[in-house]
């Protein structure tokens, strides 16, 4: 069955909104206090002599090379560089909750989504890449979304967003979001995983358009489909049509002067 484009963007415009608690829990979270310690004019631990002073410092100084949203290291980067932190570091984990449904909790073990869930990968690592080139308008992520996932070219300036439409994107929005919504909700890896297989649920209302997004080689798929390894080769597959997701990205990014 054909999806219209008003039935693909009523589909990608929540998906969008569910994206941003994601990516900012991702952005936010800091398991190790690494940002904490790496924090300007920190000076090392209160009371502490002169030579513990010297030790914290050299200490910070290390710390501060570490590259996660929020330290010195991360705000010294590029776009490119950023971009790829996001593709190779927080790629491979969602790569892997659709590789491997245990990883996304009860819900990933009761639904057959896993298509959806690498389609819902890549959309969450394009949204990202997006957000380092500039990108924050709802349209132009539904476009890119549109282009790269599913080859639709659309252009939502023509389309005027009516309060109704807003209100159910709004809501189903929320929906997907699920634990990770709420102010103090902390991104834990098993939180980000269940919110990825949810958005996966999300784009299974277009699972006929699923086989036109970036996929991994023709052997990858036949070597998912063999017992025991059937999982790497899953992996590796989605894990190839995730960085053909990024470099296509990036590509619709520079057409449209975001580069």
């Amino acid at each position: 069955m054909t999806i219209s484009d008003d039935d693909l963007v009523r589909v990608l415009r929540p998906f969008v909104r569910a994206t941003r608690p994601v990516l900012d829990g991702l952005r936010e979270a800091d398991p190790f206090g690494l940002r904490a310690r790496v924090a300007p004019g920190s000076g090392g631990p209160q009371g502490a002599t002169d030579e513990e002073r010297s030790l914290a410092d050299k200490i910070l100084d290390a710390l501060a090379s570490v590259k996660v949203p929020g330290t010195s290291a991360w705000a010294a980067m590029d776009v490119p560089a950023r971009s790829d932190w996001w593709v190779y570091r927080v790629g491979r984990f969602t790569t892997l909750i659709a590789a491997i449904p245990g990883l996304g909790g009860a819900l990933a073990r009761t639904l057959p989504v896993s298509d959806a869930v690498g389609a819902a990968g890549e959309g969450l690592l394009l949204v990202a890449i997006a957000g380092e080139h500039g990108v924050r308008s709802e349209d132009r992520l539904v476009e890119l979304l549109a282009s790269v996932l599913f080859r639709r070219e659309l252009d939502l300036d023509a389309r005027e967003l009516s309060a109704a439409e807003d209100a159910a994107a709004q809501a189903r929005a929320e929906e997907l979001t699920g634990d990770l919504a709420g102010d103090g909700r902390r991104a834990t890896l098993q939180r980000v995983g269940s919110a990825v297989w949810r958005l996966g649920r999300a784009l299974w209302g277009v699972e006929d358009e699923l086989d036109k997004r970036p996929h991994g080689r023709f052997y990858h798929q036949w070597l998912g489909l063999l017992p025991v390894v059937g999982v790497v080769g899953k992996y590796l597959g989605e894990w190839s049509g995730l960085k053909r997701a990024a470099r296509q990205a990036r590509e619709w990014l520079a057409r449209r002067g975001f580069a």
